[in-house]
């Protein structure tokens, strides 16, 4: 995973985490700039990325929120994925929900909301962009913490606090938005979310539900509408699976209670005839044995300090 790491200087840059070794980091959710205006992973390479003021100051801003909450790295999409590597992005896209869910802090930077009091408010934070994108679905349902800011920076106030406004404008349940497991809701219900939502490319309107579903299928950019033909055909596939699997976990006998049950025994203080019978035998050899040491272990399971003597 790429993320973006502050320098002391205030600064950032690019740096390669391991994924068994990804640090604690924030999220930038937001909606992109048309006419290649977003700063790209080769604009951060070349050096270039303050060229495209507006797209920089998004990034300046995740990094800078970040570092005020402690935290050291920010992982922007627009310049921490190498898009020009194929499988690179097949991973990110796949792995998209997983990445939002991980995240410490999920920023949504809401470039079309300036005002940050009175009644006018509510209605230009309703009628933002953000939430009529496909993308920003999975970015709202999968952080634990999402906090909403104006342009200006200025903190709105989390998905918690302003649950009922969200609830009112997305028509996604409480439970989904307070984190609940995806498979706890019907495919009809998570496509609904989805519905009225908009992606750039036709093929996206079904990439960005892979995660909502818990399903995977190749990106083949150029397939269309088919794609979503694609994503049908593998959430069938997975719940077919998973109805196979329950009907045959259903028809396992069921046995009451094992032959021996040793949670009821342990506390008896007599043998129980033919158990042990290899201990019993090995004492009897160390009793009437050459060895002179007085002493027998006896051994219990590791862990229970339950290990006594026998003199």
């Amino acid at each position: 995973m790429r993320l973006l790491h502050r320098k002391d200087d205030g600064g950032f840059c690019l740096v390669q985490c391991p994924e068994n070794q990804t640090p604690h980091y924030a999220i930038l959710s937001h909606t992109w700039i048309g006419d290649d205006g977003e700063v790209t992973f080769e604009d951060m390479m070349d050096g270039n990325a303050h060229l495209k003021a507006a797209s920089y100051n998004k990034i300046l801003f995740c990094v800078e929120q970040a570092a005020k909450d402690g935290l050291e790295y920010s992982w922007v999409d627009t310049c921490c994925i190498n898009k020009s590597s194929s499988a690179e992005l097949q991973e990110a896209i796949t792995t998209m929900f997983a990445w939002y869910r991980k995240a410490s802090r999920c920023y949504v930077y809401l470039s079309d909301v300036s005002t940050t009091q009175g009644p006018l408010w509510e209605s230009t934070f309703r009628n933002s962009r953000w939430f009529t994108r496909g993308w920003t679905l999975q970015e709202l349902i999968a952080p634990t913490s999402v906090e909403f800011f104006s342009v200006r920076g200025t903190r709105l106030g989390d998905k918690k606090s302003l649950e009922t406004l969200i609830h009112e404008i997305t028509g996604i349940s409480h439970q989904a938005l307070r984190g609940a497991d995806m498979s706890d809701f019907s495919v009809t219900e998570r496509l609904s979310w989805a519905e009225n939502r908009q992606t750039q490319r036709k093929e996206d309107k079904a990439y960005s539900l892979l995660g909502i579903f818990g399903v995977f299928m190749p990106l083949i950019y150029g397939e269309g509408s088919n794609a979503f033909i694609r994503l049908q055909e593998e959430i069938e596939k997975k719940h077919a699976d998973v109805a196979r699997q329950n009907e045959l976990l259903s028809k396992l006998p069921v046995v009451p209670q094992a032959t021996f049950n040793s949670l009821e025994n342990q506390h008896r203080s007599t043998c129980l005839q033919g158990t042990r019978v290899e201990l019993l035998r090995e004492i009897l050899e160390w009793a009437d044995g050459p060895d002179k040491s007085c002493i027998f272990w006896l051994n219990g399971i590791a862990g229970t300090d339950d290990s006594q003597d026998v003199s």
